[in-house]
């Protein structure tokens, strides 16, 4: 997959873009990401990107050519499996419904707004706008990168073994259930007997009943949009009459 971010602070991507799983993945040849800074793309002899906005108001917007020049000169923007992402407050919340679609392409680009706003003609350049949530940051940067995090894990031979992420909370619905590892008892606490008998079929059950039972418990929204099946069905309603006890 090949990754452009564009932005006027492309120094914050350095370290996030670089280590871990990201940083091995394009050391392999997996992942090939490129900062721009669109302040290179400026007229102006301060590289000035942005202005006050017409109409008044506080704050300045940034201007709609340095971010088209960038795009243009390093995007071919008809390009089917290309994704240009607006990361805005203004678009759809990311969830990991996105980020399975967004894996699938093979270029990806993200344009990081900062100041004020911009030029809403920006927008006609973008195929799609994110949002990670209902907050105020100082920028698109710190979304990106979460947004480029969530879809690169998703990208083949990032993750050596695929169940790995399949297992994580949100990629299937539900909550991830309970992980364990050594010690088996650690100050009185200790791992659930299921998981130590080596039984592979009741431990799949206890691992989709304890999703189910976290899912329920943190996070009911899920499931009012979470499609069980049979079998999660009765888990279900096992766990709510050993809840309401």
């Amino acid at each position: 997959m090949e990754i452009k971010v564009f932005t006027i602070f492309p120094e914050m991507f350095d370290g996030p873009l670089s280590a871990s799983l990201l940083g091995k993945a394009r050391e392999k040849g997996i992942l090939e990401m490129e900062v721009i800074n669109f302040r290179d793309y400026s007229t102006d002899k301060h590289r000035a990107v942005d202005d006050t906005p017409y109409g008044g108001g506080a704050g300045m917007v940034l201007q709609p050519f340095p971010v088209v020049a960038a795009l243009r000169a390093n995007l071919d923007l008809n390009e089917e499996d290309l994704e240009v992402i607006l990361v805005t407050p203004q678009g759809a919340v990311f969830d990991q419904k996105a980020a399975i679609e967004l894996s699938k392409k093979k270029k990806l680009a993200f344009i990081c707004g900062h100041y004020e706003g911009f030029d809403e003609r920006i927008r006609k350049f973008a195929t799609k706008e994110y949002s990670i949530g209902d907050y105020v940051l100082t920028g698109g940067e710190l979304p990106a990168m979460v947004m480029i995090d969530t879809i690169c894990r998703l990208v083949p031979g990032v993750i050596k073994e695929q169940a790995s992420f399949e297992d994580d909370s949100f990629y299937n619905g539900l909550l991830e259930y309970p992980q364990y590892t050594r010690p088996r008892d650690f100050e009185g606490m200790e791992v659930p007997e299921v998981l130590l008998n080596g039984h592979h079929e009741q431990i799949r059950i206890w691992r989709k009943k304890e999703s189910l039972r976290r899912t329920w418990q943190r996070r009911p929204d899920l499931l009012a949009k979470y499609e069980l099946d049979k079998e999660e069905e009765k888990l279900l309603a096992e766990v709510k009459a050993e809840e309401l006890r």
